[in-house]
């Protein structure tokens, strides 16, 4: 840990990273450059390639997890307790920053914790189990917060960080979804569940800034148009440009899915001339390189994907998916 003499950064930046999640790194990174955002970025690194590595030097700090048993998820804070900055911003290594973060982090450095509503029907997450499992007291219902990206000043550390690692302790990682839980169980989300429950537990509302989902937008980015491919600008139809786009599920780089304004920003963040780490185009799969072949193999996974899609939703709407699931739990069990 920095020595607690010495003057702390003003704003820094926070992720975890291993060498599955390394495109979505290095467009991160290239993003926050493009976007004017120099600070120093911190990543840990939970299994990164020496050759991954060596790309990095130079453009970020990489910074050793405290144990191989610690679930990757669980992360987030370590970053910031480790290397502590006036303005710390955590941050997910599949976010693609499309405009410069200074309202967020200015917000920030006058007190606040910044962070956006997660999607619906998420938004309106609540579990009173919150409260008795974590030993946090009363909560206030609120927005449910997603924690891709949560921006915070250094004087509210020790109020947020330890209860938020604490609380993952506690819970764990099998009764989330990384394990064998389901949507109803109150930790499904796990670290996400944890820092919700923090937040309306430990901080008054007038802590908070939340913003909307609109300005953090998920897959398929519904209503959004990328305006300025080169400046990474997108904008909605009524003039509102996000932040961020934030790819959860499943990436881009390591599976076939929809051809969106995500995995187009992401070649031109990855392959253009005027980035900061540069990848070579033979490392990545062809629907995110440049040219004839990579546009017909983004149409052909945007087919697949469809099909897939709707092969699911027909499966949930005869309750085959459901009697699908009890079945391999039985078999799980047995």
């Amino acid at each position: 840990m920095d020595d607690s003499s010495a003057p702390l950064p003003g704003t820094a930046f926070y992720t975890v990273a291993d060498r599955r999640f390394f495109p979505g790194l290095v467009a991160l990174l290239n993003s926050l450059r493009l976007t004017g955002h120099d600070e120093p970025l911190f990543v840990v690194d939970i299994g990164l390639s020496p050759e991954q590595r060596q790309l990095l030097a130079g453009h970020v700090t990489l910074v050793e997890p405290p144990s191989p048993d610690t679930p990757a998820v669980f992360l987030a804070p370590y970053g910031p307790q480790q290397h502590p900055a006036d303005v710390m911003v955590v941050i997910d290594a599949d976010i693609i920053v499309t405009r410069p973060l200074t309202e967020i982090t200015e917000a920030a450095r006058r007190g606040h914790i910044v962070a956006f509503v997660d999607c619906p029907p998420n938004s309106r997450r609540f579990h009173p189990e919150w409260e008795t499992t974590l030993g946090l007291g009363p909560l206030r219902r609120q927005p449910y917060l997603n924690a891709g990206l949560v921006a915070y000043p250094h004087t509210l550390t020790d109020r947020l960080l330890p209860p938020w690692t604490e609380g993952q302790r506690a819970i764990g990682i099998a009764h989330s979804r990384y394990g064998k839980s389901t949507m109803d169980d109150p930790f499904y989300f796990a670290d996400q569940d944890v820092l919700n429950a923090v937040l309306a537990a430990r901080f008054k509302l007038g802590e908070l800034v939340v913003l909307g989902h609109r300005l953090a937008p998920h897959p398929p980015f519904p209503g959004l148009t990328l305006t300025d491919r080169q400046r990474l600008t997108c904008r909605y139809e009524d003039g509102i440009e996000p932040f961020l786009l934030h790819h959860v599920l499943a990436k881009p780089w390591l599976k076939a899915t929809r051809d969106t304004i995500y995995s187009t920003l992401m070649t031109r963040l990855l392959l253009a001339p005027d980035v900061a780490v540069r990848l070579d185009p033979e490392r990545l799969p062809l629907r995110l390189r440049k040219g004839p072949a990579a546009a017909l193999d983004r149409r052909r996974a945007d087919a697949q994907t469809f099909v897939h899609d709707h092969g699911r939703r027909q499966l949930g709407r005869f309750g085959i998916r459901t009697r699908l699931a009890r079945w391999r739990g039985r078999q799980t069990a047995r």
